[in-house]
């Protein structure tokens, strides 16, 4: 809640403003209490009452249910430190499982104490540390290299290389939930926020870019699940041909829309928009010749060429969120 404050001044020049007396009674100021004055980047001041005091970890209880999986997941992302599973009774094996399985897709998130009742999970992270780019770099390399990779694997009936893509799915996942994590860190914390360089704003943009990325993933994964139903069907060399332009043109349009979001090229963003053309060329084009194939692998066909054009949605959306450079 926001409060307008006159900015007075004494005789000797200085500037002041009284404090709302709610917020300084909420955190305990006295005469003497010491503030943190610290401006931000766009010329905002912030004031930190926890000058000098160590910030207490976010602690939050959980009881074994059907979805506890996902709400260890959920209370890692809203960024809790501690959690804390505690059963009523002794907790059984398939409990113990859940939480371990779900801890491994989790970074930072490790289980520092167990008993008969309680799994005490902590995590380790220490967010200053990870800048929200390098995060997000990373997590599209690996999509990017599941996109190369599993159409490989399609044209060339690989079935073990399109499962090794199906578990590269899993890493890109973890990294995925360790920058939401990051990110509604930074947005809660203006320090970390001014130390990374990463307004509450951009976070959003990065917010949205990273759910894009995995969504490439996730088409990788069903460009696989395609290859698998295909029992290392192979191809005629015009479809293959066809394929793997089509894979070009779409694996170029997500490089570049990564790289004008990154680098705020709007020229860039602009000319991924402009691909479109060419992508439902090449996809009518394989659609023609998927025809002519054997009527058992035509589904497959068909479906993966429409994975590879909603890959190109996504890099679409992501050069969007491309924005000017601030002069």
């Amino acid at each position: 809640m926001s409060e307008l404050r006159k900015v007075q001044r004494t005789q000797g020049g200085t500037f002041f403003v009284c404090l709302p007396k709610p917020w300084a009674e909420t955190h305990g100021l006295q005469k003497g209490s010491v503030l943190v004055l610290t401006q931000t980047n766009n010329g905002k001041l912030v004031v930190d009452a926890e000058y000098g005091s160590e910030q207490s970890p976010r602690v939050v209880s959980l009881h074994p249910g059907s979805f506890l999986g996902r709400e260890i997941i959920g209370t890692y992302l809203l960024g809790f430190d501690i959690i804390r599973v505690e059963g009523k009774d002794r907790i059984g094996f398939d409990v113990q499982d859940i939480v371990k399985n779900t801890v491994s897709r989790l970074v930072g998130l490790e289980i520092v104490e167990e008993d008969y009742s309680t799994i005490v999970l902590q995590c380790l992270l220490d967010p200053s540390g990870f800048p929200p780019e390098k995060i997000l770099r990373r997590g599209y390399a690996i999509a990017a290299g599941m996109h190369r990779d599993v159409i490989t694997a399609f044209v060339e009936g690989d079935v073990l290389l399109a499962k090794s893509v199906m578990a590269r799915d899993d890493e890109g996942n973890r990294l995925y939930f360790l920058l939401v994590r990051i990110l509604r860190t930074i947005i809660q914390n203006p320090p970390i926020s001014e130390n990374l360089g990463v307004s509450p704003i951009e976070c959003l943009d990065y917010r949205l870019v990273a759910s894009l990325v995995e969504a490439i993933g996730d088409e990788c994964v069903r460009i696989s699940v395609k290859t698998i139903e295909s029992k290392g069907a192979k191809f005629q060399k015009e479809l293959r041909k066809m394929l793997n332009t089509f894979h070009l043109i779409c694996f170029d349009a997500h490089e570049n829309a990564l790289t004008a979001f990154l680098t705020c090229d709007i020229d860039l963003a602009e000319k991924v928009r402009a691909m479109r053309r060419k992508v439902e060329e090449e996809f009518a084009k394989i659609e023609a010749v998927a025809e002519r194939q054997e009527p058992a692998v035509v589904p497959q066909i068909l479906a993966v060429a429409s994975f590879l054009r909603q890959i190109y949605e996504h890099s679409v959306d992501i050069a969007d969120l491309a924005v000017p450079k601030k002069p």
